[in-house]
């Protein structure tokens, strides 16, 4: 038997020793008199149901077969491109960017269990959104909810302007654990629009083990509608960007990518629908527990508890429909006459 409990049990046998207390104690005593009172029998049900939540909450299992767990060492910094042109229509057709964003981004943690992982954003600003974590649930969440900067707010923006921003985040990881190696994969589509030249990320090329530079968009370009900042549509409205009467096109720009690819020292890989993403092996020993021993799954046992109190509560609940209907009995019967009083007095 296998316990995996929802608290400390310490807090749930705290949580649950007011009613239990005040149930054993009327079992003690005895019932009161009086009609629908309970009697010690339901005292003892209701106890049970206590016991039953308690045992409930502790989430008893047994074993249930093996599978192998894997882990990898690694730090996983991912930075993604949120300027306009990422939700520019040229994906798979005439879906966003964003779309192979966030499906590329899933199979980087497919690809890595156990890995931590940190996101960075970047527009007009590097955005730190999430840091290391190996929560990959939170990582997926923050891509669902990332929107594109809004439309009307634009001034152009550096495809380098996260290269602080990836130092710092890699350095921090660095110092924290030596022992672990980096990873840093970067997303976008190359587009410079500023009039600056872009930084270099040279400086983070010494703490990075690993990657790659993934671009987004084709040579045609893709247009772009006006993003609004809010939820719904990748907080797209219905209108196109348009320059100079017709819709802006944004055209990836592979040459900075590749530029950025060098810098960092990984590989530059050009993303379209029809192609699977191709990553590079973790830098350090992927751990296989399997080898010293494998993780057990296990087998839940609640959901019979679960049903042990539905029938508890089924009874409490006969019992008060039974209390109720006879309640109502009472109520309806016609009150009786009052019976005449005798005069056995006589006259005088």
């Amino acid at each position: 038997m296998i316990l995996q409990p929802v608290l400390h049990p310490v807090l749930l046998v705290l949580l649950l020793a007011a009613p239990a207390a005040l149930v054993i104690r009327a079992l003690i005593k005895g019932p009161k008199a009086g009609p629908g009172t309970p009697g010690r029998p339901i005292w003892a049900l209701r106890l049970g149901m206590i016991v039953v939540v308690f045992a409930m909450l502790l989430r008893p299992g047994i074993p249930g077969g093996t599978s192998q767990t894997l882990a990898t060492d690694t730090d996983i910094v991912i930075v993604v491109d949120t300027t306009a042109s990422i939700i520019a229509e040229d994906w798979d057709g005439d879906k966003p960017r964003l779309t192979g964003v966030r499906a590329d981004v899933q199979s980087i943690v497919s690809e890595y269990p156990g890995a931590r992982f940190s996101l960075i954003s970047f527009d007009a600003a590097a955005q730190l959104r999430l840091p290391l974590t190996t929560d990959a649930t939170a990582l997926m969440s923050s891509l669902d909810v990332m929107l594109p900067e809004i439309t009307d707010q634009s001034r152009g923006s550096s495809i380098s302007i996260a290269n602080r921003m990836l130092a710092d985040t890699l350095s921090a990881a660095a110092k924290s654990s030596p022992d672990r190696s980096r990873m840093v994969f970067y997303l976008g589509d190359g587009e410079q629009t500023t009039s600056s030249d872009p930084e270099s990320f040279a400086s983070s090329a010494k703490y990075v083990d690993g990657g790659a530079v993934l671009g987004y968009g084709t040579a045609e370009g893709g247009p772009m509608k006006k993003t609004t900042g809010r939820a719904g549509a990748n907080g797209q409205g219905g209108d196109y960007i348009e320059y100079q009467g017709e819709r802006a096109m944004s055209v990836i720009d592979e040459a900075n990518l590749r530029r950025i690819g060098e810098q960092l020292g990984v590989e530059y890989q050009h993303r379209t629908a029809d192609a699977e993403i191709v990553l590079p092996k973790a830098p350090t020993t992927t751990t296989d527990y399997a080898a010293s021993g494998e993780v057990g799954n296990v087998i839940e046992l609640y959901w019979v508890l679960a049903l042990v109190l539905v029938a508890l509560i089924g009874v409490e609940l006969a019992r008060a429909t039974m209390l109720v209907t006879r309640l109502r009995g009472l109520a309806d019967r016609p009150a009786r006459p009052p019976r005449p009083s005798s005069d056995k007095g006589g006259a005088a």
